[in-house]
């Protein structure tokens, strides 16, 4: 489970499956069965070290003697040092993860270098531009394009088909073609995809409910309900103290940020600014410059000038802001499911605090569609000459075994309940575990059936339990994800309602995006948050013009050739 910001910020430096066909067929039918979220084990103690002995002895797992080295470099913010330190005796090098890589694959991982944050991206940019890249590198699909131009890093068909054991190769499908397809160039597999599960992208309302039941307020159905709520949350001093110092709705500097941020705020007034989608001829639009934007923004606009958003938000980042929720201040959020663990900070000190995740709400008061980007971003690269180009794939086969295999032991290398799994260099993951965990908690809750959790739901139900009986507060966050009324129960309905809006673009990054999406981006992001702060609403119509002309019209006719192409494939 996710319960941090996105999985930015490492890139690895450095440094068939099956020998016989008995053990290829006991190993694949084991993943399989993984891969469903079956999870039915081995009895048997017998067969158990037998599946085990099959699944180690495979060269995707196979020890590499004498040991190597792998350098990295990473991305060390507060939130990482954060992370560390529930962890006493451990550190960036020598920590549960480093150990296991070296004790099971004889791989000794080493970092090069840290930095923080904006400092880690221009170091890492300076690095790539001048070709003085790291072994195996983490990059975004133009830096790529740019590597695999200047011939700088090396093919990965063949090393990937070889050595990815089964279950990763399920993994790594599960959102479809898509991945690979942004990572392959000119008909090769140039980068390994770090798949992240676009449904994770879903958000939801985080509201103080006992600042509803203070004020006599009801849960929004409408945009306008909620409207009224911050109005309410602002002026008729929720906290009771007396004092004008409370806010409606949570924001930071980075407007699309996956908890705090406008976007699904906008997709209440059927505006989708961060995706592809289709119009109504059937043509691809890019959902930043649609007219439904505009009016999302006015109405942001006169929050902020209404003193509903935090006056300082433009200036603030995720922890700046955070700190405005933990200390009471602020009453309502958009975020993923583990913003029940950004909210969780004011509960900490505030035992009366208490929220709860609802539906996203429209302003036509119908069901608001919940927009889910194309959540793969990043590629791991291995620079050309690096001898053993498969040890990253034995990385990602190892970080799946030991959380979710045979051989797993996830509350040690996951969740402790503190997420040990980002103390890893990599940190692939079956993209809908979290949801699966909640069908198996909710199939518990009816049953009381212990059978029917596998290893992270009965790690999940220990954290709830622990809030429950003996009010652990590290258990408070857990129950208002997976709890009867939790984010996952709302994530259903959304399923279950037809909410879910794919991005419509999932293709290779064309042209016209990897010279012109950046620029388009910076663009977007100034005008938006000038508009919010207080510019003209015209602004937004220059804007529109300027998208267009700047390369918007023309990364739209690549978009749409790709789109008509995959229809005529499709056909």
């Amino acid at each position: 489970m996710n319960i941090s910001l996105p999985r930015n910020g490492v890139v690895i430096v450095r440094k068939r499956i099956g020998s016989k066909a008995a053990i290829m067929l006991a190993v694949s039918m084991l993943v399989q069965t993984l891969a469903a979220c079956e999870d039915q084990r081995p009895t048997d103690e017998l067969d158990k070290r037998g599946a085990e002995e099959a699944i180690y002895s495979d060269p995707g797992l196979a020890k590499y003697n004498p040991p190597i080295e792998i350098s990295l470099v990473r991305n060390v913010n507060e939130d990482f040092t954060d992370l560390i330190s529930n962890f006493p005796g451990e550190t960036l090098e020598d920590n549960r993860w480093d150990r296991l890589y070296e004790d099971v694959l004889g791989i000794r991982v080493k970092y090069e270098w840290t930095a923080k944050d904006d400092l880690y991206h221009q170091k890492l940019g300076s690095a790539l531009a001048s070709g003085n890249i790291p072994d195996i590198v983490r990059v975004n699909a133009q830096q790529l394009r740019q590597l695999a131009n200047e011939g700088l890093i090396q093919n990965l068909s063949d090393v990937y088909e070889h050595y990815a054991a089964p279950f990763t190769k399920d993994v790594l499908s599960q959102e479809g073609t898509g991945p690979f397809e942004a990572a392959t160039i000119d008909g090769k597999l140039m980068a390994i995809p770090e798949t992240s599960a676009s449904i994770e992208g879903a958000q939801f309302l985080w509201i103080r409910t006992d600042w509803l039941d203070r004020l006599n307020l009801k849960p929004p159905k409408t945009i306008n309900d909620l409207l009224a709520i911050s109005k309410a949350f602002t002026e008729n001093d929720p906290d009771g103290n007396g004092k004008d110092d409370t806010y409606g709705l949570a924001l930071t500097q980075y407007l699309w940020d996956p908890v705090m941020g406008a976007l699904d705020f906008m997709a209440g007034y059927g505006a989708y600014p961060n995706i592809w989608l289709e119009d109504d001829t059937g043509k691809l639009v890019n959902g930043a410059v649609q007219p439904e934007v505009k009016q999302a923004l006015a109405v942001l606009q006169r929050m902020y000038r209404d003193g509903q958003i935090d006056p300082e938000f433009a200036l603030k980042d995720g922890r700046k802001e955070k700190a405005l929720i933990a200390e009471g201040k602020i009453g309502i959020m958009y975020g993923e499911q583990w913003g029940s663990f950004v909210v969780q900070s004011s509960y900490e000190k505030d035992s009366d605090a208490d929220w709860q995740p609802y539906p996203i709400v429209s302003a036509t008061g119908e069901l608001s569609k919940v927009p889910l980007r194309f959540a793969t971003t990043q590629f791991l690269a291995v620079k050309k000459g690096v001898q053993h180009p498969e040890a990253i794939v034995k990385m990602i086969n190892l970080h799946l075994e030991k959380n979710w295999g045979v051989t797993a032991e996830y509350e040690t290398y996951y969740s402790t309940p503190y997420p040990a799994w980002q103390l890893s260099p990599v940190t692939p993951a079956p993209l809908r575990k979290n949801y699966e965990a909640f069908l198996q908690l909710e199939e518990f809750r009816i049953t009381e059936d212990e059978a029917v959790l596998h290893d992270e739901a009965k790690a999940i139900q220990k954290n709830i339990d622990a809030y429950r009986t003996r009010n652990d507060i590290t258990g408070w966050g857990w129950e208002r994800t997976y709890g009867p009324k939790g984010a996952y129960s709302i994530f259903r309905k959304y399923e279950k309602n037809n909410q879910l809006l794919f991005e419509s673009f999932v293709g290779v990054p064309t042209e016209a995006i990897i010279e012109k999406q950046s620029i388009l981006d910076e663009l977007k992001n100034k005008t938006f948050m000038n508009i919010i702060l207080g510019r003209p609403i015209e602004e937004f119509d220059r804007f529109v013009e300027e998208w267009h002309r700047l390369g918007g019209t023309e990364m739209t006719s690549e978009v749409n050739d790709w789109h008509a192409e995959k229809g005529r494939k499709t056909q």
